[in-house]
């Protein structure tokens, strides 16, 4: 038993005779929480419709829980939460009102409505705000009603879009726990563009640039990819690159500020020993070896360098 809760295979969406999104494929898993990352115009928003059903792919399928989302459209929908980064709200109605029309259109049992309702709120931490108004609720409370109305059929996979943008960081960290409290019973799809919060919260990692992933994996992955094999020295009296170079395993040196210099080294290889061996019996004068971190923005970059085109809508 695999558990798998969503299985895209080669979704492919067409605009005008141009592939906005080109044969993405990815499995997830309960339990999961996948970060959906990519630069505007990358095909981010195109696949996330095709996943909610909101958009029929030119080809390819899209399965929840084994069932397809072309054959069987309202079967598949009904084990999804969707949270857009427009959150649906009906700011007129109260927590209460709003969440029991949204337990109605997710056709959850009348029976089982007033349950349903008290138990997303609890979730959500909107217990209070029971009979306030949704206009007059702060921007992070009325999030916290649109990811209700997502979790309120209690979904086995649930979709957030930017759900962080524009709250401030005490909210920011509540919403970032409650996601990662939903992740862990049933499967999330996170689409963000803060890079850190990946870290934070999600378990595996892609992104999507020009239509195609150009990174599908673990968080664990993708954090090695940060450190790679480079180091950050620091001397009182540093070597000339030629010097450092004759340290065996080192490939690339290259002076930084303050007396640092930056190495790169071959795969396999651990100079750590070298380097410091070499430093003392030189005088340089070692007072610093530590791995040179690349951030997760500079990852990103790489990853998605590109010259920019407006996707289709």
């Amino acid at each position: 038993m695999t558990n798998l809760t969503v299985e895209a295979s080669e979704l492919t969406r067409l605009y005008g005779g141009r592939e906005a999104v080109s044969n993405v494929s990815f499995e997830l898993k309960q339990g999961e929480v996948l970060g959906f990352l990519g630069p505007n115009g990358a095909g981010k928003s195109t696949t996330m419709k095709m996943l909610t059903g909101n958009l029929a792919p030119s080809a390819g399928s899209v399965r929840i829980c084994g069932i397809d989302m072309i054959e069987n459209p309202k079967e598949a929908k009904a084990l999804i939460g969707y949270l857009p980064e427009m959150r649906p709200l009906y700011k007129e109605f109260t927590v209460d009102e709003y969440l029991t029309i949204a337990a109605r259109l997710h056709r959850v049992a009348g029976k089982n409505i007033k349950k349903a309702v008290e138990t997303a709120k609890e979730r959500c931490g909107l217990t209070h705000m029971s009979k306030r108004l949704i206009e007059n609720l702060s921007n992070g409370y009325q999030q916290r009603v649109g990811i209700a109305q997502a979790i309120i059929h209690n979904p086995m996979v649930v979709i957030l879009d930017e759900p962080t943008v524009g709250l401030d960081p005490i909210q920011i960290r509540d919403i970032r726990a409650l996601i990662r409290e939903i992740g862990g019973e049933r499967s999330v799809i996170l689409s963000t563009h803060i890079l850190p919060e990946v870290e934070m919260v999600c378990d595996h990692v892609q992104i999507i640039d020009k239509g195609k992933l150009v990174f599908n994996g673990g968080i664990d992955v993708l954090k090695r990819q940060r450190i790679g094999n480079k180091l950050l020295i620091g001397f009182n009296q540093a070597p000339t690159v030629a010097e450092l170079l004759k340290i065996k395993g080192l490939t690339e040196a290259e002076v930084a500020d303050n007396n640092m210099m930056r190495v790169r080294f071959a795969e396999g290889v651990a100079p750590h020993e070298a380097i410091v061996q070499a430093a003392v019996k030189n005088k340089w004068g070692l007072y610093q070896i530590a791995p040179d971190q690349t951030s997760l923005e500079d990852v990103f970059v790489q990853l998605t360098y590109q010259e920019i085109e407006p996707e289709a809508s």
